[in-house]
């Protein structure tokens, strides 16, 4: 048995809070539901307090915080104005307050839910609009809201676990790089001062890292304006449709397994959350494509919509464009067999997100060495090339 901190609503719209002891958060819930209030949240208690006060929130999370709260409102029976009311009154961050009042205005105006979220495009993406707009169609918001909570906490444990597999790497980057601006600025000079007053010839590496070392502490100034300068041409080119393009294809061409892999599970996965809310097909493969970062692969899938329209269905197509793997294929085809694409989809952007995650264990058990090796030449040169003058000058033996 643990202890889960939670956050509900009563009947009559009021906040409480508290602590429920219970097997899993899924108990937690029911238990909770039973007691006859509405859970907006349970977690599990993390330790220091002071953490969670001082929390950097951002639009995703904030985004994910009102789905998960406007579902359990909503499929607990309360209307819509009402259940933003009491989202407007709980929320924690003075932004998504004042953006939740808005749309409650807005609806109260006599606007749709999808248009009075369509006027905060910054917090609510286009896929989530649209999503909205079938549910309100279909009478089905609790269920579409359900989706879109389960969407984004997939889509966000996904990316958690590349950012995290990319932060030791980075580590050794930074590490790794202070170390040999460290012996270039301040180790090498002490050097080159001593064997200017010794005198003698110098090997030749001994003679290049010297240069090095002088150019990196007296022209430091220099080097820094040079690399913000390529920095900033580097991200205006690639905000550039073409520049964007044709990094994305050489990403792709250096790591097409991880890359061919995460776009697979996105695009698979938005597309069966769309289809299983009631978005029409081709308007669904319209939303997916948006949500494709690469823009090479989004470029290929450009023309599913048309084949779609001329009956071709979405397993030729893809196959047409030869992007996603034979295995993703053959799935999507047997979906559209037996009548079962929305769920055949979730289904290959499950195993596709478990293939990437063991893809990435893959590359990073490569790059992680690769950085050491790399940092360690490095520093073994100069190193080395320190003793080779010591050596040379002194007339000692190698």
């Amino acid at each position: 048995m643990a202890n889960f901190s939670y956050r509900a609503v009563t009947k009559e719209g009021s906040t409480v809070e508290g602590t429920i002891e219970a097997a899993d958060e899924k108990t937690a819930i029911d238990r909770l539901r039973n007691s006859g209030i509405i859970p907006l949240s349970v977690t599990a208690p993390k330790e220091g307090g002071i953490r969670k006060r001082f929390a950097l929130r951002s639009a995703r999370a904030d985004l994910m915080t009102f789905t998960t709260e406007l579902s359990a409102l909503l499929g607990a029976g309360l209307p819509l104005d009402r259940s933003l009311n009491i989202i407007a009154e709980v929320s924690e961050g003075k932004d998504m307050k004042a953006i939740v009042q808005s749309i409650l205005r807005s609806i109260r105006e006599g606007s749709s839910f999808s248009d009075a979220l369509q006027k905060h495009p910054e917090v609510f993406p286009r896929i989530y609009i649209n999503m909205v707009r079938a549910g309100e169609a279909g009478g089905i918001l609790d269920v579409v809201l359900e989706k879109l909570n389960e969407f984004l906490e997939s889509s966000k444990e996904l990316k958690d676990h590349v950012i995290s597999a990319m932060i030791y790497p980075a580590i050794l980057v930074v590490g790794g790089g202070a170390s040999i601006v460290f012996m270039l600025a301040f180790v090498l000079p002490r050097f080159a001062t001593i064997f200017a007053d010794i005198g003698g010839s110098l090997p030749l590496s001994t003679q290049m890292i010297l240069w090095f070392s002088a150019a990196v502490t007296n022209f430091w100034w220099v080097i820094l304006a040079a690399v913000a300068v390529g920095v900033i041409m580097f991200r205006k080119f690639i905000q550039s449709d073409e520049g964007r393009f044709r990094w994305d294809s050489l990403k792709l061409r250096l790591m097409r397994d991880v890359i061919t892999k995460l776009e697979t599970a996105r695009f698979c996965r938005t597309l069966g959350t769309l289809l299983k809310s009631g978005v029409p097909l081709i308007q669904a493969l319209n939303n997916s494509t948006d949500v494709v970062s690469n823009r090479a692969i989004a470029k290929a899938l450009e023309s599913l919509p048309k084949g779609a329209k001329e009956g071709k269905g979405l397993a030729e197509p893809l196959s047409a464009i030869k992007i996603f793997p034979p295995l993703a294929l053959s799935m999507i085809r047997v979906g559209e067999e037996t009548g079962q694409l929305d769920n055949m989809l979730i289904k290959v952007s499950v195993t596709y997100e478990k293939s990437l995650r063991e893809s990435i264990k893959r590359f990073m058990n490569l790059l992680e060495p690769a950085i050491i090796i790399a940092m360690a030449l490095i520093i073994g040169f100069i190193v080395l090339s320190v003793f080779m003058a010591i050596f040379s000058i002194f007339d000692l033996p190698v």
